[in-house]
């Protein structure tokens, strides 16, 4: 992935949020037709090491396709949007301005390891679940579901864990425009209906920077 310095974002902390945040990831993997993209839900386990972990239908080749000393890459999108050129306050000034578009994303590598295992597979089941349902009022728990239903969906998928070897966040959110553009970007976005509008506000007044700078990217 490009990414300038402006943009990089390489502490663990910062990445383990937006992967569990945002978990449907995709897997791109190289299977017997050449290069495949998945979408997969993965959960990261916790512990010093990152590893990430989940599951894929019996049928889904990428299991039984994808070489143990290969490296896959794993990408999680997390809040992104269109910036127009309206939106910066310097249009007024110069009108040297452009659309562009912000995001923050982690791009995470590792090689593939297959755990055709049923109770490693519930286990996991119930760590992304109880991930995803914490906050409900009413959280949903797998044990909730009849067990003979649960144990036969479950003999039809097969898990899959990937140690991170590597991995990168490229958090574009503005920072490479002057103080005044970076509020008043936030503050039209705060204004905006789409489902990720207030998250990007937010991250743009995280990163505010008070130094102009020039990069694109």
């Amino acid at each position: 992935m490009y990414c300038l310095e402006t943009f990089s974002e390489t502490r663990p902390e910062i990445l383990r949020a937006l992967i569990q945040r945002y978990p449907l990831a995709t897997l791109v993997s190289m299977g017997a037709h050449g290069l495949e993209a998945n979408p997969i839900p993965l959960y990261l386990a916790p512990g010093v090491e990152p590893m990430l972990q989940g599951h894929v239908a019996r049928a889904n080749p990428l299991w039984r396709e994808t070489p143990p000393d290969i490296e896959v890459l794993v990408i999680f999108q997390g809040p992104q949007h269109y910036i127009s050129p309206s939106w910066y306050a310097t249009k007024a000034e110069t009108g040297k301005v452009v659309p562009t578009w912000n995001y923050a994303v982690v791009h995470a590598h590792g090689s593939l390891r297959i755990r055709d295992d049923p109770d490693w597979v519930r286990q996991q089941m119930v760590a992304l679940t109880a991930q995803q349902e914490k906050d409900f009022f009413q959280p949903w728990q797998v044990e909730d579901a009849p067990q003979d239903f649960t144990e036969r969906l479950i003999q039809q998928v097969v898990g899959i864990e990937i140690p991170i070897s590597r991995w990168i966040g490229k958090w574009k959110v503005s920072q490479n425009q002057p103080q005044c553009n970076q509020e008043s970007v936030a503050a039209h976005l705060a204004q905006q209906a789409g489902s990720y509008s207030a998250a990007m506000a937010d991250l743009v007044l995280s990163r505010r920077t008070t130094d102009k700078k020039d990069p694109v990217g």
